[in-house]
């Protein structure tokens, strides 16, 4: 079961999406609102089990990106995916750069979109198969510093284990026995002692850097296709 926000000013739109949802995961429980205030409210009162907020660039009370970056610094637990008619490469990269897990241009067919929604939901991030195929500008990069690994604690290092093989916040705490809310804590510290600002980077960071065991399947940049 599921918990899902979804953040869009346009109710047709709303309703086509829980709609959809609700018949891929009928159990799943869908809330919405139509401004980013609402999304801050919505997604404070309901941190205990919110998986994913769905968020439109659109927002009257919100300009482009500038509403992602207020709730990644608001909210850095929070599993933020766009929903934007906007697909300018720019924009798509700059959201993953702001934290974004996926980013899902509002003509996607229907069933890529409950693809991309389950892909989000375990753990991955979504990107455009077209984008995806577009050739990356060549950019060069400094090495990056490295990280002072002795500022994580043992548990902490136990919970970014866990990040890094896409777990769940509510399944790393059963895992290691510790309620929900602390392992938010946890990631919360991770995020600051590695410098970064959303789960995605620090998972990126975790692998560059090996402070974390490499399982076979992590994070993947990927795209999904029904059938």
């Amino acid at each position: 079961m599921h918990t899902l926000l979804i953040a869009d000013d346009h109710p047709m739109f709303r309703e086509a999406m829980v709609d959809a949802i609700a018949d891929a995961l009928p159990d799943s429980t869908i809330l919405q609102t139509d401004t980013l205030a609402g999304a801050l409210r919505d997604a404070s009162a309901h941190d205990e089990n919110l998986d994913l907020l769905l968020l439109d660039l659109g927002l009257p009370d919100s300009a482009g990106l500038d509403g992602l970056a207020r709730l990644r610094n608001q909210l850095p637990w929070l599993p933020i995916a766009i929903i934007s008619a906007d697909q300018a490469r720019e924009t798509v990269l700059e959201a993953l750069n702001l934290g974004a897990v996926g980013y899902i241009p509002k003509s996607t067919p229907r069933q890529e979109l409950l693809a991309a929604l389950q892909q989000v939901l375990e753990g991955r991030v979504y990107l455009p198969a077209d984008l995806l195929r577009r050739p990356a500008p060549a950019v060069t990069h400094e090495r990056p510093e490295p990280i002072d690994t002795a500022s994580l604690t043992a548990k902490q290092r136990e919970v970014l284990t866990r990040m890094v093989q896409g777990k769940s916040n509510k399944l790393i705490a059963r895992e290691l026995a510790i309620a929900e809310t602390t392992v938010k804590t946890h990631v919360s510290a991770i995020l600051r002692k590695l410098g970064v600002s959303s789960r995605v980077q620090a998972i990126l960071v975790a692998r560059e850097q090996h402070l974390a065991p490499q399982p076979d399947t992590t994070i993947r940049l990927t795209s999904s296709r029904a059938g």
